[in-house]
């Protein structure tokens, strides 16, 4: 009984009568839709893996099995597939906002959702792999090789994720356990996440988050959120009329180790690293500014100004690291050939560039106004 009423209690400081700041828009609504979306990831893939099976013949059978068989699977397949391009929508808009707002003056909840924005890339990376087609074979193939950079135990830790020496179907078993696995993970690092954040309050339109005016969090930003349910009524239409819009062709193609694609290209969602790992011709800096492409996010944990007036800059700024984002995406499906390749490299470095600029430069503003 007393463990109920500490749930209880836990949940209502949570999402009931946490005070908020009024000035909260719409953007502030991404989070909350970040978490419908896991709760329907975590729902539809628990179904899914019913049905499928993790072995390197029948994979790719028991896709199809669960597409043309399995009552209703072909909805829960379209709805996990698309779910995971709508999670990184989200997501990106979730950092973008935070860049904004300069969020990462929040250090435990900037450091948790780094966090959790790589664990997602790694989950959407394997879910990936499960289809066990052309692409994602060759993606799993290209990706898990990129590790035998790290020296002297590269090699090593290449053949323990292969499970040989080469990808194949115990390797498919190690990421379908894994990709089950993790996103339950996700879900108790999430609550540390909107925990950390509720304990130190959002950054409003008004840059602070001491406001001492405020609201409690329900109804009103219940109401708020409710307009989420339209994106998703939206969404839901869109993987009904086009299932496959944002998927490869090669992933209706089972999985062959002894022909590979002409062209490999990632998923959307990773298009823009993958820009910055082909820009660069030597191997190991490649697969450093890949990682650093995301770690380097962590670095903005060293700002420490609050007093900054250069806020249109910082808008400026973000701006300009957002169309930058956008063209290396773009650049990422493109062939490794003029004047591609030189256009990656010089969008690659302003990539870097601009989040060096935003992170140090912001962070010693302040004495420019003393």
């Amino acid at each position: 009984m007393l463990d109920n009423l500490g749930l209880v209690k836990f949940f209502n400081s949570l999402v009931v009568i946490l005070p908020s700041s009024k000035t909260l828009s719409l953007g502030w609504n991404f989070g909350s839709m970040l978490g419908l979306i896991l709760g329907m990831q975590i729902f539809t893939g628990l179904f899914l893996s019913f049905y499928y099976v993790a072995d390197g013949y029948l994979a790719f059978s028991s896709v199809q099995y669960i597409m043309y068989d399995v009552n209703l699977g072909w909805i829960f397949r379209i709805f996990h597939f698309n779910g995971a391009s709508l999670f990184f929508v989200f997501l990106y808009l979730h950092i973008f906002k935070g860049l904004f707002m300069m969020s990462y003056r929040l250090k435990k909840v900037w450091a948790s959702g780094i966090l959790i924005y790589l664990l997602v890339m790694l989950e959407a990376f394997m879910g990936y792999v499960l289809i066990w087609a052309q692409m994602s074979f060759w993606a799993a193939v290209v990706i898990t090789s990129l590790l035998s950079v790290i020296p002297y135990w590269g090699s090593v830790i290449v053949m323990w994720i292969w499970s040989g020496f080469g990808v194949t179907g115990s390797t498919l078993k190690f990421f379908f356990v894994l990709h089950f696995l993790l996103p339950w993970f996700l879900l108790v690092l999430v609550i540390f996440h909107m925990v950390f954040l509720h304990s130190t309050g959002s950054t409003s339109l008004l840059y602070c988050h001491g406001d001492y005016d405020k609201l409690t969090f329900c109804p009103y930003y219940w109401n708020k959120d409710l307009y989420n349910l339209l994106f998703f009524l939206f969404f839901c239409l869109f993987s009904l009329i086009s299932p496959f819009l944002l998927g490869d062709p090669e992933i209706f193609i089972e999985a062959d180790s002894l022909t590979s694609p002409v062209h490999i290209v990632p998923e959307w969602y990773f298009l823009f690293a993958y820009a910055i790992l082909r820009a660069i011709p030597n191997k190991v800096l490649g697969v450093v500014a890949l990682l650093m492409s995301i770690i380097f996010f962590y670095f903005f944990l060293l700002v420490n100004n609050y007093v900054s007036n250069l806020v249109k800059v910082n808008k400026f700024l973000v701006v300009i690291f957002v169309l930058v984002s956008i063209v290396l995406s773009w650049l990422g499906q493109c062939v490794v050939e003029y004047p591609y390749y030189d256009l990656s490299m010089i969008f690659s470095l302003l990539y870097f560039f601009l989040l060096f600029f935003c992170c140090f430069f912001y962070n010693f503003s302040k004495y420019l106004f003393i």
